[in-house]
């Protein structure tokens, strides 16, 4: 399983109000409806370096998944290979509610690791 966290900065002018729509918007044009992805959730830090930032998580099935969608680790797809839903969320979506470019954002994918269960 992969798991990869995006970290949002907003631009100063957009509001909790704005960002919160704008995930309904690519929820409803199906933006995040992604082969092997099985699970994704937007966060909003309470405490700690990111209070009041928001986070989403994206969950894939595999590695294998993962790496058919955005490439392998050493060799990702470049932008034009994208899904066509994520693109409308990174370019017509988020753009421009953040600080900087969507491929920009400062993310990290991990793969979870065995313990024993």
């Amino acid at each position: 399983m992969i798991i990869s966290i995006h970290r949002y900065d907003l631009d100063a002018d957009t509001t909790d109000a704005d960002f919160e729509a704008a995930i309904a918007e690519a929820e409803r044009r199906n933006c995040f409806d992604l082969p092997g992805l099985v699970e994704y959730r937007f966060l909003r830090g309470i405490k700690g370096s990111r209070t009041d930032g928001y986070t989403a998580v994206w969950t894939y099935e595999s590695r294998e998944a993962w790496e058919a969608l955005w490439g392998p680790v050493d060799d990702p797809v470049p932008k034009s290979e994208y899904p066509e839903g994520w693109n409308v969320w990174e370019d017509d979506i988020l753009d421009p509610l953040l600080a900087g470019p969507p491929d920009d954002i400062a993310y990290t994918s991990y793969e979870v690791v065995a313990t024993g269960e």
